[in-house]
């Protein structure tokens, strides 16, 4: 049985802090309200869209609807395909390129929507490359675990060789509740003793040094 890698999108394969952060403070302040701080928009990336405008609003959260799609609405204002607002970080391209020759089954599971992850895909030319993509709007957000399951079930894998890779707790969490081994990666948004705590078997540092846990990992998980 192929091995399958589920990674995250935003904060493990790409850079995308600095479009989030300013959609969503355009967002609250397009329906007067304070925008929130960096530091809380980038400890909410992870989250489906509505999940995470509910926690960044509080117990106010019946204007939720309205701020997600006055994010959605800011994110299409401010970016283009080729406008290098959200680079791919280092190693990703070749690193995706080693686990392909290796025979690894290759997914995404992210709080994006299935549109604004095709566009990220087709902006980096990476359409094509995941034989898997679960996004919130199609099923139950991060920390649930079903996009662990609806994954495996598209591909034909195994949950003893199913493996998540991410930067937030919610990755963490949701490979937890799936019962999926989980890796985090320190170049992303959340601190790495805050993944340690919600299940990370270990922490990569760099991408070359993930492709040495995935192939340890591997060697084990027959």
């Amino acid at each position: 049985m192929l091995p399958l890698c589920l990674f995250d999108c935003d904060g493990t394969l790409v850079d995308s802090q600095h479009t989030i952060i300013a959609a969503m403070q355009a967002a609250f302040a397009s329906v007067e309200r304070e925008p929130p701080s960096a530091q809380a928009i980038r400890e909410v990336v992870g989250l489906s869209l509505t999940d995470a405008v509910a926690v960044l609003l509080g117990a106010e959260a019946a204007e939720t609807r309205r701020v997600a799609a006055a994010y959605v609405a800011a994110t299409k204002s401010m970016r283009t395909p080729t406008d290098g607002l959200e680079p791919i970080f280092p190693g990703v391209r070749d690193g995706l390129d080693v686990l392909d020759a290796e025979g690894w089954l290759l997914g995404i599971a992210t709080g994006k929507s299935r549109r604004a992850l095709d566009d990220t895909l087709t902006e980096h030319a990476l359409t094509g490359r995941f034989v898997t993509l679960q996004t919130a709007d199609r099923a139950a957000g991060k920390p649930a675990p079903d996009m662990v399951f609806r994954a495996i079930a598209e591909t034909g894998g195994e949950l003893s060789r199913t493996v998540v890779v991410g930067d937030s707790v919610f990755d963490m969490q949701m490979a937890r509740h799936a019962g999926a081994t989980a890796f985090g990666v320190a170049w992303g948004y959340h601190p790495v003793d805050a993944l340690r705590a919600e299940g990370a078997q270990a922490v990569a540092r760099t991408f070359p040094e993930l492709l040495l846990l995935l192939a340890g990992w591997v060697s084990t998980s027959r």
